[in-house]
């Protein structure tokens, strides 16, 4: 048992805070702390700090005993119209009312000044951040800084598996939850879009970063493969990828285009009623993992983890020379890391996935 895992156990916590504020991909890809802190505590109260946007993410989850949203918009709001001194006051309550919670262990996966501030302000004995940036490490106890993997070694969220082990919680799985109201929501918007009878193919192409995204040509290609192979595509996306997603649904009319109908939990929602996903390194992509989704990832100046420890998931990456090239591209715009990723690639992989899903062992 490692020195941190000793403190941990020493503690005894009654109360845990897990502090991840954004962004949505991170939120799902550390979701396994939450069975993993309940499997080593099993009577504590495991609470979750979020900002707003991520939150529905969480909303749903019968694991997780408190969801705290940080309110963050309504402070800047109040500043930023000039009620400083009411902005302040509300801080202040809000801090007040954290202390109050008697947190004795603090978890911050975020590694951020922002996040070691929020777990500061709980007043916990013990406080434990991941890779520590922004001067978080003075406003923790412990720092976790586990080595990155070899490529073939990544497994996904090994960070924060890391993370979880370190503080002697080890039973680490990636855990979305799917609530009832936004299942029913999906099914609605599914079937008014008309899809029925065939089994349904998410595509998720959009993303923060140009260099992360796959050529959009490709898409509509991707879509028509699909259906041929008897699925029904759908595209899905945030209000922001609207236009991209009718440029691309524009190219294949049997493709299904439900980008910015759903809202972040009805998504979730209906990736959960999907059969299978294809998507690049976006949040839509971790959350067809999370769900245990046949999923086939297209990754190029980003390599977050190479495999998940299932035959259900593919990822498709290829390794030149400048990649991962993260947010410095030396290829003038061409892509090439995501460019060698073919429509037939990318079959290839779906098939792979599928045939394990269909194997009754793939599970175990």
């Amino acid at each position: 048992m490692s020195r941190l895992a000793e403190r941990a156990a020493t503690l005894a916590p009654r109360r845990i805070l897990i502090v991840r504020l954004s962004a949505l991909g991170d939120v799902v890809l550390s979701s396994g702390l939450i069975p993993a802190l309940k499997a080593r505590w099993p009577e504590a109260r495991l609470s979750w700090l979020v900002d707003a946007p991520a939150a529905p993410l969480l909303a749903h989850n019968p694991r997780l005993d408190e969801l705290l949203v940080l309110p963050l918009g309504q402070w800047k709001q109040l500043w930023r119209s000039g009620r400083r001194l009411e902005a302040w006051r509300a801080f202040r309550a809000w801090a007040r009312e954290l202390r109050a919670r008697q947190f004795d262990l603090v978890i911050d996966p975020q590694g951020l000044l922002k996040s070691g501030l929020c777990g500061w302000f709980s007043g916990a004995p013990l406080r434990v951040s991941l890779w520590p940036r922004e001067g978080n490490q003075f406003f923790v106890h412990d720092c976790v800084r586990p080595a990155i993997p070899p490529g073939p070694e990544r497994i996904i969220s090994f960070e924060y598996r890391a993370l979880a082990e370190a503080v002697g919680a080890p039973d680490f799985r990636l855990d979305l939850a799917v609530g009832q109201a936004p299942r029913q929501q999906a099914i609605q918007v599914l079937q008014e879009a008309g899809i029925q009878g065939r089994p349904v193919a998410i595509l998720a192409p959009f993303t923060t970063r140009p260099q992360k995204h796959w050529l959009e040509e490709r898409w509509p290609a991707l879509g028509a493969a699909l259906w041929e192979a008897g699925y029904q595509p759908v595209v899905l996306g945030g209000p922001g990828d609207r236009e991209a997603a009718d440029r691309i649904a524009g190219q294949e009319a049997r493709l299904v285009n439900l980008t910015g109908r759903l809202k972040l939990d009805e998504t979730v929602a209906a990736i959960a009623q999907s059969q299978l996903l294809i998507g690049v390194d976006t949040g839509l992509t971790h959350m067809g993992i999370a769900l245990g989704l046949p999923t086939v990832a297209l990754f190029g100046s980003t390599a977050p983890y190479l495999h998940a420890g299932s035959d259900r998931v593919r990822v498709l990456y290829k390794a030149l020379p400048c990649s991962p090239c993260h947010r410095a591209p030396t290829c003038g715009g061409r892509f090439d890391c995501m460019r060698e990723l073919s429509v037939a690639d990318t079959m290839s992989a779906v098939r792979q996935v599928t045939l394990a899903d269909a194997n009754p062992l793939a599970h175990l």
